[in-house]
């Protein structure tokens, strides 16, 4: 808890009996690699804080096929946002794709703080907006040349080119995994 408490310290204060609530209304949940923590088609019911390790949220396409639409790591919220405000079903899938920590929350609880808490209104909205600029800058990035595309993302999120695994990365990104190989080895050879 204390991570998430730190978190949301960065742009509110926080009193005791906001604390207090906020410990009482979130739980730790562990998830394996790989372990679906939502999936496409379920009641989206929580939200989840990162605490240590790395989730991606996906669909399938079409034709099948995979695709990654967000990861988050430590200090990262994700949920499908959309379905847990509305308390609908996902039109997402959530994986952990490293062993992950998580600090979870329901949304009858999550309204139930806001409610009593409203300065907790302002942390969320910050960090709504924050996911909603990466999200334009993403999707202006992405239709720039795919090579600029990576070289801006590989700047501004260095430790997802580290960890994420490279397909998962290519299936973000909207290259094929190849390409992406492609772009690794051009990459190495101009930096020493």
């Amino acid at each position: 808890m204390e991570l998430l408490l730190n978190h949301i310290k960065k742009f509110i204060e926080l009193n005791d009996d906001q604390i207090s609530h906020i410990c009482n209304s979130f739980y730790i949940i562990t998830a394996p690699k790989r372990k679906l923590v939502l999936n496409e088609g379920e009641m989206c019911t929580h939200l989840y804080f990162v605490v240590k390790g790395c989730l991606r949220m996906f669909y399938f396409d079409e034709k099948g096929v995979e695709q990654t639409v967000q990861f988050a790591l430590e200090n990262w919220w994700m949920t499908d946002i959309d379905a847990f405000n509305k308390r609908e079903k996902s039109i997402f899938s959530i994986q952990a794709i490293e062993k992950t920590t998580l600090i979870g929350i329901r949304k009858i609880d999550f309204d139930l703080l806001l409610t009593d808490h409203p300065s907790l209104e302002k942390y969320f909205r910050m960090i709504y907006e924050r996911a909603y600029s990466a999200s334009l800058y993403r999707m202006k990035y992405a239709r720039s040349s795919k090579e600029d595309f990576y070289y801006l993302f590989c700047s501004k999120y260095p430790d997802f080119i580290q960890r994420v695994p490279q397909k998962l990365l290519a299936s973000f990104l909207g290259f094929t995994p190849e390409y992406l190989s492609e772009l690794r080895k051009k990459n190495s050879k101009v930096r020493p």
